[in-house]
């Protein structure tokens, strides 16, 4: 199990931080993503199949790019 986590500028909202929960729980492999609003961050918990660029391009398209 990896953890990782992702600075995400664009969050704005509740409703940003739900989208991005429920767009990175839907990959299989991710156990646990908590999209944050104070700290502009998404922390996410993942095995394989899940991978670090698999995250990153679920992010990107929904609009909420990882800046590291």
């Amino acid at each position: 199990m990896e953890t990782k986590t992702y600075s995400i500028p664009n969050i704005s909202c509740m409703h940003c931080v739900n989208r991005i929960q429920q767009a990175i729980l839907a990959i299989e492999g991710v156990d646990f993503a908590e999209a944050d609003l104070v700290s502009l961050s998404l922390t996410v918990d993942f095995e394989a199949p899940a991978d670090d660029q698999t995250i990153r391009q679920a992010l990107e398209s929904i609009g909420y790019p990882a800046t590291v």
